[in-house]
């Protein structure tokens, strides 16, 4: 039966049956990450909501658009911070590890709304009670295959560190000026990036919802996780709010898993080195396995002074011209990931 999930649907013919979900490569906010601290959540009671998130707010098609749809470069991992098991975990991935019948209800968790969104939607919406109906959290949408969250503004404490992990995890927060800060623990392990970067459930997450005028919400997430990672990594996305959609989907069917062709028993994955797409980066970008490899050198500018020279002296050979993983207009609407058409050679007349 085949697939109607979107990860399954861009199929790299060359591969064997193996699915890519696409490439890209934007490196990641060059933010001193680890200059940031942790924020630490005080526990008290239900505060005063300064500013109203209640609604369905939409992602432009244009921001971060290298993650959209087909998702990024099977070898791109420049801009995260990764350590050696993390490279590794991330060379070893095939995306046709989704087509095992455990995995094709893969979680994404709580990351996957800066990095990735709903369907580029948020959708959140408040959680009265009390004897006053104050607002007792704040809920984000949740969908067959992302968990959710519930962000709690009641002061509660978090559950016992030998509790098992939900699927929504675990947030509480607090407003600091306009500012929601939502603090997430008791993750599950979950893709941190499409293409095969992994967080562990030791992460943990800060959240920061910063609204401005004119109905544009900024989500910045600052990603943590002491066996993957060696510093934080830093992400951002930009909504609008959506005049259109004004219902609140609450409730989401259960993923249903399908028969993906994989046959059973079988494990996709490669060994070290033998990912016949490691390549892709440097082939389409010209930027070595040393840069797109990741690492937290990769986060910040100073890895341009490193690639300059060799960059510089390929250049003249480059195409000037995008020709993969493009953003273009169509019906005067942006879309992503688009390869911009061929130019027509057609002469005009009396040339």
């Amino acid at each position: 039966m085949a697939s109607t999930q979107s990860r399954f649907r861009a199929a790299h013919p060359a591969a064997h049956g193996m699915i890519v979900r696409g490439m890209s490569f934007a490196v990641v906010l060059m933010l001193a990450a680890a200059a940031l601290p942790q924020v630490v959540v005080a526990q008290g009671p239900a505060q005063a909501q300064p500013t109203n998130l209640s609604g369905s707010w939409v992602s432009p098609a244009t921001n971060d658009v290298l993650e959209r749809l087909e998702g990024p470069f099977t070898d791109d991992w420049t801009g995260m911070p990764l350590n050696a098991a993390g490279r590794a975990l991330a060379q070893s991935y095939s995306a046709a590890m989704l087509g095992e019948p455990e995995r094709v209800c893969q979680l994404y968790g709580q990351f996957h709304y800066a990095n990735g969104a709903v369907g580029t939607r948020l959708t959140i919406w408040p959680l009265e009670g009390g004897p006053t109906d104050q607002i007792l959290a704040w809920k984000i949408n949740k969908t067959e295959d992302v968990g959710g969250m519930t962000i709690w503004m009641d002061g509660r404490p978090a559950p016992s560190e030998y509790a098992d992990h939900p699927r929504e995890a675990f947030t509480t927060g607090h407003w600091k000026g306009n500012t929601l800060i939502a603090y997430t623990t008791d993750m599950k392990r979950a893709p941190a990036r499409d293409n095969g970067a992994f967080y562990s459930d030791e992460a943990n997450m800060t959240s920061m919802f910063i609204p401005h005028s004119g109905d544009l919400l900024v989500v910045v997430t600052v990603l943590r996780d002491p066996v993957y990672f060696t510093k934080p990594y830093i992400y951002s996305r930009a909504y609008y709010r959506s005049a259109a959609a004004t219902a609140i989907n609450t409730t989401w069917p259960p993923c249903i898993v399908n028969n993906e062709g994989v046959d059973e028993g079988a494990v996709p994955f490669f060994l070290p080195g033998k990912d016949p797409l490691r390549d892709q980066m440097m082939q389409v970008f010209h930027v070595p396995e040393y840069a797109s490899d990741g690492g937290e050198d990769t986060m910040y500018p100073e890895i341009r002074h490193r690639l300059k020279d060799q960059y510089l002296k390929l250049y003249p050979t480059f195409s000037k011209r995008c020709m993969q993983y493009c953003t273009t207009w169509r019906n005067g609407q942006p879309v992503a990931n688009q390869a911009l058409p061929e130019e027509s050679a057609v002469a005009k007349p009396g040339h």
